[in-house]
């Protein structure tokens, strides 16, 4: 209970930035307008798209805010706060989002274009998971990018799990060959699989993980799937776009948002979960194994609404 409301406090201040960018606007406006009009909706829509919640989700949201009102023969600009901050969280709704690889042996991907914090996602979920009493096994399968290995084989260290990586250029499932025997001789309960995010050439990289998936329905057909989308909050809407292009290569069940802390972006969150329908599992708000946390909506909303005063 208390390493999540310390959690909250981190979420609260991470999002300081976001806050600014779009509850401060908002609050201009409900305060700004003595009437609710097509002028104030417009005002509204903007703040919206400009954080980062994708006109989708916005268009959702004033439509759902549009229909409230009218039920609720609402007058007041200012009454609509909070059924603004309920219509964002409906938005966000996917459902109950599951940890299913965390009760039975899995297979977890891991993928990301560089420079989204991939590798470190990796290491704190390796350190989490161990943390959890599971035993974890992390494949190295990025063998494209130089240094790759190196940098998670610290990781891997520093969360005391075993790694198995492969020479640089080395073929992918070859590791992951490797890797599922390693991981079944140890018993692992998690196989952390790092794969590659070459966006550039869609069709290699659905080449490379159907053949890694190949490999895993014949070696290891018992083992439960996942598959992780790391994506920068900071590049905001670029980050949904990265979402949808993976989305079309293979099945995405789950995305981890890092560098949520300092970014005027977060509203990425709500885009993702509204437009693609799969679920934040994780986010990412600083640099210790303690930072990347399960990924709770509301928790999310409340924080990005939150007063000093509440």
């Amino acid at each position: 209970m208390e390493e999540k409301k310390g959690f909250f406090k981190r979420l609260v201040s991470g999002l300081t930035k976001t806050r600014d960018n779009i509850v401060s606007g908002m609050d201009s406006i409900f305060h700004g307008f003595s009437k609710i009009d097509d002028d104030f909706y417009e005002e509204l829509e903007e703040t919206l798209i400009m954080g980062d919640l994708g006109v989708r989700a916005t268009m959702n949201i004033l439509d759902d805010l549009k229909e409230k009102v009218r039920e609720q023969h609402i007058k007041e600009p200012i009454e609509c706060r909070q059924l603004l901050i309920d219509s964002i969280r409906e938005q966000m709704d996917v459902g109950e989002t599951a940890y299913e690889f965390e009760d039975r042996t899995s297979v977890v991907f891991v993928i990301g274009v560089n420079g989204v914090g991939k590798t470190t996602t990796i290491g704190k979920l390796a350190g989490k998971l161990k943390n959890q009493g599971k035993r974890v096994v992390i494949a190295a399968a990025d063998t494209f990018r130089a240094a790759a290995g190196e940098q998670l084989k610290e990781w891997a260290n520093r969360a005391s799990v075993d790694m198995i990586g492969g020479q640089e250029g080395a073929d992918p499932a070859a590791v992951i060959y490797d890797a599922v025997a390693a991981a079944k001789a140890r018993k692992a309960d998690v196989l952390l699989c790092d794969t590659a995010g070459r966006l550039h050439n869609k069709k290699n990289l659905m080449e490379e993980l159907k053949k890694i998936n190949r490999v895993i329905d014949r070696e290891y057909p018992e083992a439960f799937r996942e598959t992780l989308v790391v994506l920068d909050a900071t590049t905001g809407q670029n980050a949904l776009a990265q979402a949808k292009e993976f989305n079309e290569v293979t099945d995405i069940t789950g995305v981890v948002l890092t560098k949520m802390d300092g970014t005027a972006k977060g509203g990425i969150a709500v885009a993702i979960q509204a437009e693609l329908g799969i679920p934040v599992k994780y986010i990412g708000v600083g640099e210790t194994i303690d930072d990347l946390q399960k990924f709770d909506s509301g928790e999310f909303v409340n924080a990005l609404f939150y007063r000093e005063e509440e």
